[in-house]
């Protein structure tokens, strides 16, 4: 019954961690999310305009 236990729950884990990477792979290539990613990808890029020490 161990066994049987153990696989299923390695099967499930699996499963899941499959299904959130296939979740997160379609939110960051949704098209109507370009436009947030490419801002916030230009972001280090761009001057500070807060105090300088």
């Amino acid at each position: 019954m161990h066994l049987g236990a153990n696989a299923l729950a390695g099967t499930v884990g699996l499963l899941f961690f499959i299904a959130m990477f296939a979740i997160a792979v379609t939110y960051a290539l949704w098209p109507s999310n370009k436009e947030t990613f490419d801002r916030l990808a230009r972001l280090p890029l761009e001057e500070d305009d807060g105090d300088k020490k």
